[in-house]
């Protein structure tokens, strides 16, 4: 799949970006991307028929903290290295550890292992180097579509029609991706900004230990 992010700054002065090849296009966007130090993410896509939104600011080398919701149930994410910051809406740990979770974690942050066992999972969503090359080096046949705008910037549309995604390239500036838009089960759009803008990424002090109180649970 191919994720689009969205360049910073803008400039009247063509890039170059669009006589390129689709290849060497999303091939120069994922090496811009590469070299910036942050990035905003943004918008929804579905995982299936569950529609996950992302309000999430990453730091290479570092890790991410923002907000999403899956299915309507929202919780806050602070990642540091390997580990994991949550706190979630009532729903979300109903969701967790039923109704005696919603009581027991309201109003806390959870704190858990980024590469084993629940969150597992934000690890690479809050790994900006790995989510880039990821997303941008998994695709099929792509199709050069034509100038146009995406996110208030001038852009190369690229289609990847195997697997019904569309990623918009800035055509002025650096030629970061701006956008990608998705069709079929994967519906949505996503958005990336801020670029190399400063984040502080501050871990929650008083974070509940996930691991002990399985310990203590005997788990």
């Amino acid at each position: 799949m191919l994720v689009a992010l969205a360049g910073c700054g803008k400039s009247s002065s063509s890039n170059g970006t669009a006589s390129h090849s689709a290849e060497q296009i999303v091939s120069e966007s994922k090496a811009a991307a590469d070299a910036a130090s942050a990035v905003h993410v943004s918008g929804s896509l579905k995982s299936g028929s569950t529609p996950v939104t992302l309000d999430l600011r990453l730091v290479a080398g570092k890790g991410a903290q923002g907000e999403i919701s899956q299915n309507g149930a929202s919780f806050k994410l602070v990642l540091v290295g390997n580990t994991a910051y949550i706190s979630g809406s009532p729903s979300f740990y109903r969701s967790l550890g039923g109704s005696a979770a919603a009581q027991l974690f309201k109003g806390k942050w959870l704190k858990a292992s980024a590469t084993s066992g629940e969150f597992a999972s934000f690890k690479q969503l809050g790994d900006m180097r790995q989510l880039i090359d990821s997303t941008l080096t998994s695709h099929g046949a792509l199709v050069k579509g034509a100038n146009t705008t995406a996110g208030g910037q001038p852009a190369i549309a690229i289609t990847d029609s195997a697997k019904d995604g569309t990623l918009y390239v800035a055509t002025t500036a650096k030629p970061y991706p701006l956008q990608i838009v998705k069709g079929g089960s994967e519906s949505g759009k996503i958005a990336f900004s801020g670029w190399n803008q400063p984040v502080t990424i501050t871990p929650p002090s008083n974070a509940v230990d996930l691991s002990e109180l399985k310990a203590l649970a005997g788990h």
